[in-house]
Order: structure tokens, then C-alpha cells, then sequence
């Protein structure tokens, strides 16, 4: 099921479980007092906690990939070939017509994947990076769709409205984790109480995070018809058909390697698994521009 979660939902899930360790070693429990839990004081540390995980994610999103992928960054005034002098073109085009004023930075990483993402913390720090596998098997019209849908990812702020939700989703992960904790170590001796207690802080903030991915990937499938649609009016109607049915021919062609960036060429599944697919059925996607919807 961890396939197709996002880095940024992997490093949000490590910072709040450091977080959570941190603030458990130094005793950090005001919300535990002598009748209970103060759920008040409770709600507020969650929140705290939450949104400092979702936004400490979300300013390392493009240092992270630029790190984990080995993103090779295009310097615009510098091409090498051909390839670097089209990607940096093309995306400088399509962000001025999506009203963008600080161009992406744009970057090229090893992988035989057909693969493209945008990330970063804001429209003005941003990285739409593309893999060799995409450049050497997609014609120019089909990149010119892959391209402007991920400058689309960024025109319509998806990964502050990302942070946001995920903020919220996280809110909710330490407040229930800390309630099922409390309620946990009350079965045992006071003596072990405050390390089942740390114990089981931790398992419930995977196992709660891991269901609150559902509702962050429903989010995430949502924003790309979005980004479909932006990409449709940045790169042309036919350019986003044709950039997603050239997908659908390269679904074989995984990088085993690099699991951890979700893209555009990600085909959800259906049924249960598809609740955790980050990316709708690709023909559904070709269906709902073909429509007009």
C-alpha cells in the first residue's frame, strides 16, 4: 500500500514521530493531569504538533527530492543539449502564462521511469524536475502535457493546500494516538505506565497516520483532475490527452529504485486499494478531459 504515498507524506510521518519521541524523552505531558487528560490542552498540542510536522515537510519537500531523486538542476542561462533547452523553455513558457513570476527551477534525474513531478514550499520555490526515461520515450507534445500539468501542481498551490490538510489529518493523528495511549497505560503497573505509554504513543501515531493517509490521498486525487484541467488550458487540450494515453503505454517501465515520489503517471487503483492510490485510473482522467469536465 506504501507504493504511491508521497515523500512529502513520508518525511510529515518521520518528523511527527521525532517530534513525538522528543516531547515524550523531555516529559512533555501537560495535557496529563491528576484527574485525567485536560483534552483542551491536549487539542492545542496536537495542533501544534501537527502543523509544525505538515511545515517543517513542506520547506524540506524540495531540498528532499532534489536529494533523493539526484536531480540534476538545468541552469537556465547554461543548457547543455538540445533536452535541457527545451525543458527550460517550455516550463519558463507555461509558468508566465499561468501568471507565475519567479520561473521553477527545473532539473533532469537518471531513471528509466516515464515520470515527472512538481514540488517545493511555495509558487515562488518551486522544482518541476522530469526523468531521462520520460525525455527519451515521449514526443515533444506529449512533455509539453506532462510539463504543464505539474506547472499547474504549482499555479494552484496544491502543496501549501497539501500542508494544510495534512496539518489538520496530523491534528487529529496525535490528538487520538495520545487519548488510545493514555487509555493503554492505565492496564498496567504505575511503574511501567510512562513507557507503555511512550511505547504506545508511537505505534498509534504510525497506525493513525497510515489511516489518515486515506483521507490525504482522496485530497491528492482530487487536485490532479485539477492539475489535468490546468495542464489542458497551460499546454493545450490534445497535448493532456496525448501526454496521458502515452502514459498508459509506459506503466511497465518502473524504477524499483524510487519509490517514494508520487508522479504523474501514477494509475490508481480501484477498489480498496485505490484508497490509497495518491493518482485517479488514468482512464478516468482521459475520460473526464475528453468530456470537457
Amino acid at each position: 500500500m506504501f507504493k504511491r504515498i508521497g515523500l512529502f507524506l513520508l518525511v510529515n510521518m518521520l518528523v511527527i514521530i521525532t517530534i513525538s519521541i522528543i516531547t515524550s524523552l523531555l516529559g512533555v505531558r501537560g495535557y496529563i493531569t491528576a484527574e485525567g487528560i485536560n483534552f483542551n490542552a491536549l487539542l492545542v498540542f496536537s495542533a501544534v504538533v501537527g502543523f509544525t510536522g505538515a511545515f517543517i515537510s513542506l520547506a524540506m519537500s524540495r531540498m528532499m527530492a532534489k536529494w533523493m531523486m539526484k536531480i540534476e538542476v538545468i541552469d537556465p542561462n547554461r543548457p547543455r543539449n538540445a533536452h535541457e533547452r527545451f525543458l527550460v523553455e517550455e516550463v519558463h513558457r507555461l509558468s508566465r502564462k499561468a501568471g507565475l513570476t519567479v520561473m521553477p527551477e527545473v532539473g533532469i534525474y537518471q531513471s528509466a521511469e516515464v515520470n515527472a513531478f512538481a514540488t517545493g514550499p511555495s509558487k515562488s520555490r518551486s522544482l518541476v524536475a522530469v526523468s531521462t526515461g520520460l525525455m527519451e520515450t515521449m514526443d515533444q507534445d506529449a512533455v509539453i502535457g506532462v510539463l504543464a500539468h505539474e506547472v499547474a501542481h504549482i499555479a494552484n498551490g496544491d502543496m501549501v493546500t497539501m500542508t494544510l490538510v495534512q496539518g489538520v489529518i496530523n491534528t487529529f493523528v496525535v490528538f487520538l494516538s495520545r487519548i488510545f495511549a493514555y487509555a493503554v497505560s492505565r492496564f498496567v503497573k504505575e511503574d511501567l505506565a510512562p513507557i507503555v505509554h511512550f511505547v504506545a504513543v508511537i505505534i498509534f501515531d504510525i497506525l493513525f497516520s497510515i489511516l489518515g493517509s486515506i483521507a490525504v490521498m482522496a485530497y491528492s486525487r482530487y487536485r490532479e483532475f485539477h492539475a489535468d484541467a490546468g495542464g489542458a488550458y497551460l499546454g493545450g487540450k490534445q497535448n493532456m490527452i496525448h501526454a496521458l494515453k502515452s502514459l498508459k503505454h509506459t506503466v511497465e517501465l518502473v524504477d524499483t529504485e524510487q519509490k517514494s515520489l508520487a508522479a504523474l503517471k501514477i494509475n490508481g487503483k480501484r477498489g480498496l486499494a485505490g484508497l490509497f492510490a495518491s493518482h485517479p485510473d488514468l482512464d478516468e482522467r482521459i475520460q473526464r478531459l475528453e468530456a470537457g469536465r
